[in-house]
């Protein structure tokens, strides 16, 4: 019942984002049209001449058919090729044209799109709708992957696959220099904006700042936001730039909002003692932090050095921590977190298993199912469960 009722409001979303897509083909459409009026020596364009035009140029990019008259294909981060057309893409796109004419790639057949796009993930799904855009002037509706989610519950018009598939559409027409849909995903992001996590609303700050001008409005939003959060200053630092950090610090001071003046100074603005232990493991030297934890300035807890390794770094360094034995697994942040969370957060199905192996407790029915669904994708995950090694600590509590 959930689902369904789920799937059908993302669907409504969907037509929504659609149509203001729609709009700017058919606000083209129209131009064209006032300039070919009667009066003219032209006759005013078929508008479904056009719109047949659209569809077939649209089965280009979903029909394997016409992959055979391909020139170039682009190659995803599973290995995947997507064939696409010199031809289209540099009439549609100016970076295309530049990347096609320049000396390396008139020669290329294959370009890595991580190499397209270097300072953030594109997934496949967001490829291949700004690839359906570049042919057929249309956005697709969001993929099937955005509309489902472990939590049955989810309504997907807000959650982190929406925002992570937006955003990604977001930076690949910015850096693809496509003007229209990185003006539609601006405007889709700012009303979903209040719905989302302010986890979330990093996320979407992060790559508007890599949009520049054009995401001016979106990167203020988000910023008013942040603001007046709880997120502390140290994820603050890792998520975004210095510049926006400086102008969330500046505008909360300015606000009367400068945690560090608050009874719960501690949880946002570490003191120097715990700074040593980030930095220790920043240099991913648990050995470090071993001697720091002696001083007996703050123990790991105190400075949530299990929560920071678990957030920012590999595999290695939380188990490290751990074979320390002396970090509480369920201890929450001053969020409400716990490493479990966070690891979740990451989809990190390694660590998961390290923090369940040491009694990490998932606190309610959904984000055990969350978990669970994480660790699945874990190849040996079946056979130890068939083991009941973790059969006790994934339940419900």
């Amino acid at each position: 019942m959930f689902k369904s009722l789920a799937l059908v409001l993302a669907m409504e979303y969907t037509k929504a984002c659609v149509s203001d897509s729609n709009e700017v083909v058919n606000s083209s459409i129209s131009t064209l049209a006032h300039h070919h009026s009667p009066s003219s020596s032209s006759p005013p364009p078929d508008i479904t001449t056009l719109k047949h035009l659209s569809n077939n140029l649209e089965l280009i990019v979903i029909s394997s058919d016409f992959d055979f008259f391909a020139d170039a294909k682009v190659v995803v981060s599973n290995g995947r090729e997507i064939p696409v057309h010199r031809c289209i893409l540099a009439a549609r796109s100016s970076f295309f044209r530049n990347v096609f004419s320049a000396k390396e790639g008139s020669s290329s057949t294959r370009f890595e799109l991580k190499n397209l796009a270097k300072e953030y993930d594109v997934g496949l799904d967001s490829l291949l709708a700004i690839l359906g855009y570049l042919y057929s002037g249309k956005l697709r509706s969001l993929p099937k992957v955005v509309c489902v989610c472990v939590d049955d519950a989810c309504f997907h018009v807000a959650c982190r696959p929406v925002v992570d598939f937006m955003v990604e559409v977001l930076y690949a027409s910015s850096t693809f220099q496509i003007s229209e849909p990185v003006t539609l995903y601006q405007k889709c992001l700012l009303n979903i904006l209040e719905k989302t996590t302010i986890d979330d609303v990093l996320v979407v700050l992060h790559v508007a700042n890599m949009c520049g001008k054009a995401c001016e409005g979106l990167v203020g939003r988000c910023i008013e936001m942040i603001v007046k959060s709880d997120v502390d200053i140290v994820t603050l630092e890792k998520a975004l730039p210095q510049k926006s950090v400086k102008r969330i610090t500046d505008s909360r001071l300015a606000h009367g909002l400068d945690n560090s003046r608050s009874s719960n100074a501690a949880s946002n603005f570490p003191d120097k003692h715990t700074r040593r232990i980030h930095r220790a493991l920043d240099s991913d030297d648990v050995e470090l932090v071993r001697m720091l934890l002696k001083e007996g300035h703050r123990n790991l807890d105190e400075a949530y050095a299990l929560h920071y390794a678990v957030a920012y770094f590999d595999a290695k360094t939380t188990y490290e921590l751990l074979d320390l034995g002396i970090a509480d697994v369920n201890c929450r942040n001053h969020r409400g977190y716990t490493v479990l969370h966070l690891a979740a957060a990451r989809k990190e199905p390694k660590i998961i298993v390290s923090l369940l192996t040491k009694g990490a407790r998932p606190l309610d029915g959904r984000k055990a199912l969350q978990t669970q669904s994480v660790l699945q994708e874990l190849p040996d995950f079946s056979s130890r469960m068939m083991r009941g090694r973790l059969v006790p600590m994934i339940g419900c509590v």
